[in-house]
């Protein structure tokens, strides 16, 4: 009898999806991934992203402890018809330690993971085909867009200088690794104390693997001000229309 042909499950990836945001720049009383864009909670749309994507094995949700009952009804109700598997787990005091504690919810160190703000509602498939491409062929890989303005060094308020822009990249999520890389990586901050910018920079202080940059869209923004969810009801009403 012909076995049946099983699914080569190396190349899928876990990802980590940060919820534990407070917003306090939004101004808002409850956790922006909470705020409702246009009938959905912020947090939904980027969920609903990662269950779609068939190469994304499990997600790890991590939310603030007094959030975890919102958060697990909103999961049920999302994945009803999807068999994606999500594992909600506790934040930490900060957004590096909210992502370790994702991490050690992995299945497995060994397995690609990507790192996404929850924020960040905008990703979208194609993206994460094209990083999820690239990890594979560097062990790091992180989604940017080309600075579009003009950049100056400021020091107490004088210019000092004007930054040329064509080496520039705005940064956005997800950004990919493989587990065992980024955990290392964490660990040494950990012992040292030091918190960095976004994981990548852990990446760059720890670890000699280059890292390589993948174009995402301007469209892909983090949902921080007040401003930015009026963007963002114009992105989901462009999206519907």
């Amino acid at each position: 009898m012909r076995k049946a042909k099983q699914r080569n499950t190396a190349l899928d990836y876990e990802v980590v999806l940060l919820a534990a945001g407070q917003g306090k720049r939004m101004g808002a009383a409850r956790n922006k991934i909470l705020l409702n864009l246009i009938g959905k909670p912020v947090i939904a749309y980027s969920l609903s992203t990662f269950l779609n994507d068939p190469a994304c094995k499990h997600i790890v949700l991590v939310t603030q402890e007094d959030e975890r009952e919102l958060l697990n009804t909103m999961v049920k109700k999302e994945t009803k018809r999807k068999d994606t598997p999500v594992t909600i787990v506790s934040g930490g005091s900060e957004r590096q330690y909210s992502v370790y504690n994702g991490l050690n919810a992995m299945y497995d160190s060994k397995n690609i993971v990507m790192i996404h703000d929850g924020a960040r509602p905008f990703v979208t498939l194609a993206q994460l085909k094209l990083l999820h491409r690239k990890v594979q062929e560097t062990r790091a890989a992180i989604l940017g867009v080309p600075v579009k303005d003009t950049i100056k060094r400021v020091v107490d308020g004088i210019v000092e200088e004007t930054v040329p822009r064509e080496t520039l990249w705005q940064i956005q999520t997800p950004q990919a690794f493989y587990g065992e890389d980024l955990l290392a990586v964490h660990e040494y901050a950990r012992q040292e104390d030091y918190l960095g910018t976004d994981d990548a920079s852990l990446i760059e202080k720890y670890s000699q693997l280059p890292i390589s940059m993948v174009l995402g869209s301007y469209e892909n923004i983090k949902l921080t001000t007040p401003e930015d969810m009026l963007i963002g009801e114009a992105i989901v009403k462009r999206k519907r229309s």
